[in-house]
């Protein structure tokens, strides 16, 4: 099987059966997702989404963001994963999404990395969720996926995953693709025990048992 057939094949499932695919984090701006997705750095969205609602009613705003301190905000995050650097990462971006942006989250990936606590990862999520642009987030559960399945050959960092995707990928679907990734390693391609018998691509997965 040609890459290109395993692409075709793989995508064309995803597309026909699995029609809507979002990130499972809630929010309702960009502003709250920007939030959320920050929050959620090797940590489960489950969790995020028990921390967020209080965060976002304290804080429902930058510029309200902008005016707390990291000690304030880490009593509100304070059971998710590293609380005293994301909550320094959340004062730091609201200051910074005023001072240089007017308090509007940028759709732009590069302007997006400008903010405290925002990578390449967290950028392209936002860039897709929100903007619908062609960014491709490469999480763990993609990372694995990509490779596990063949969709990527041998690539050891996330922006080499990134760079093979989009590069095969339809640009219409890469946003949702992102989705169709993270949610197939959640669920179905584990990284422990992963439920090949129950798996809609395993015709067409390199790993696929014998």
């Amino acid at each position: 099987m040609t890459k290109e057939e395993r692409y075709r094949e793989i995508i064309g499932w995803f597309e026909k059966n699995r029609p809507t695919a979002e990130t499972e984090l809630h929010y309702r701006d960009p502003f709250q997702l920007l939030i959320a997705v920050i929050l959620s750095a090797q940590c489960t969205d489950k969790r995020i989404n028990m921390i967020t609602p209080a965060l976002y009613k304290a804080y429902p705003t930058p510029e309200k963001l902008s005016g707390a301190t990291p000690e304030e905000v880490f009593e509100y995050i304070k059971s998710a994963s590293y609380p005293n650097s994301k909550s320094r990462h959340l004062a730091g971006m609201a200051k910074t999404l005023i001072e240089q942006f007017g308090g509007t989250v940028p759709s732009d990936t590069g302007l997006l990395q400008k903010l405290p606590g925002v990578g390449r990862k967290t950028a392209n999520v936002i860039a897709s969720v929100v903007f619908d642009k062609p960014a491709m987030a490469v999480d763990t559960h993609v990372f694995r996926v990509a490779n596990r399945t063949g969709l990527t050959t041998n690539s050891k960092t996330p922006l080499a995953t990134e760079k093979e995707l989009t590069k095969h990928i339809p640009e219409r679907l890469i946003a949702k693709a992102h989705h169709w990734l993270i949610l197939h390693g959640r669920y179905t391609c584990t990284a422990r025990n992963p439920k090949c018998d129950a798996c809609g691509i395993s015709p067409w997965c390199k790993s696929k048992p014998a």
